[in-house]
């Protein structure tokens, strides 16, 4: 006799679920945003763009005002560059041109301000720099964020390559992170000393010089507060009212500090703004004319520029 085949449970097993009530849910999405907020430093970011809404027109005059600038070259390929990764960008203003270095296969690149590229010049026996700023009279000082060391170069029309052995080198000390040194560096006419930036936690310090290839003392912190990045990408010194740029790769943000370390303007970096059609992918160079235009290299290859349109 056939035996009848077996009829499915009328009481099938269920499958437990977890389930929160939806309080719990709002909760655990407020506790996100906040956790986000404070890492992007939302909340601070909200406090100055108050506070820049209180700004007297004069004020604003006084100050770089980073509102005002608009990009006028949106992420322009620097070509043959793509796995160099640029690292920094300073402005000379003997030659009216700009040097960016590259950190992954370490080379200078001189670029006219429209972006184009002029010649590369090998950087040999350095590890990986990251910084450059023009000092004076074809001086340039270099970062190499793995060896923490510092290089006063020599940069004229002629140079094609240049060899760190003909230059001096000096000991930027011990990071609090040693993977996370010196990425920026920038020459203070005003007060003659470099400003140096240490990327991770940021936090800012000065080295007297008199513009030649000689530091005085030892580096010194400066009397900043506390820096509200989640890192220090490069500086810049605006040498007509003589405040500092901050750039921040991680924040995609540019911060204006005046010569107290007070927060005066802010640029974020964000698509959508300023002009910015994508966001900036990781902004690690940043320069300023002394007519005020602004220039900005992006990782690996991407060039900018923006212009004060008030």
């Amino acid at each position: 006799m056939a035996t009848p085949l077996a009829r499915p449970s009328s009481s099938p097993v269920r499958r437990a679920r977890f389930s929160l009530p939806w309080y719990a849910w709002s909760l655990l999405a407020a506790g996100a945003f906040y956790w986000l907020a404070h890492a992007m430093h939302w909340d601070d970011r909200g406090l100055l763009w108050a506070s820049e809404r209180l700004e007297s027109p004069a004020q604003r005059q006084e100050s770089i005002w980073l509102p005002d600038y608009h990009a006028v070259i949106d992420a322009k390929v620097l070509p043959g560059m793509e796995e160099d990764e640029a690292s920094d960008l300073t402005y000379n203003p003997q030659t009216k041109t700009l040097f960016a270095i590259m950190g992954k296969h370490p080379f200078l690149v001189e670029l006219t301000l429209q972006g184009d590229v002029l010649r590369k010049m090998p950087l040999v026996g350095w590890s990986n720099p990251e910084g450059v700023a023009y000092m004076e009279n074809g001086l340039m000082a270099i970062t190499d964020e793995r060896k923490h060391t510092l290089s006063i170069i020599q940069v004229d029309a002629d140079t094609r390559e240049l060899n760190s052995t003909d230059f001096p080198h000096y000991d930027l000390g011990p990071s609090k992170n040693q993977n996370k040194g010196f990425e920026g560096v920038a020459w203070d006419p005003r007060n003659q000393q470099l400003a140096l930036g240490e990327e991770r936690p940021p936090a800012l310090f000065t080295w007297k010089s008199d513009g030649s290839q000689l530091l005085k003392g030892d580096k010194q912190i400066h009397a900043s507060d506390e820096l509200d990045l989640r890192n220090l990408s490069a500086l810049a010194i605006d040498p007509r009212t003589g405040h500092s740029l901050l750039l921040s790769a991680d924040s995609h943000l540019l911060l204006e500090l005046d010569d107290a370390g007070e927060q005066v303007s802010f640029m974020t970096l964000l698509g959508g703004f300023n002009g910015i059609k994508d966001t900036i992918p990781r902004a690690e160079g940043v320069a300023l004319d002394e007519s005020g235009n602004l220039y900005m290299v992006s990782e690996p290859n991407l060039f900018y520029r923006f212009e004060k349109q008030r």
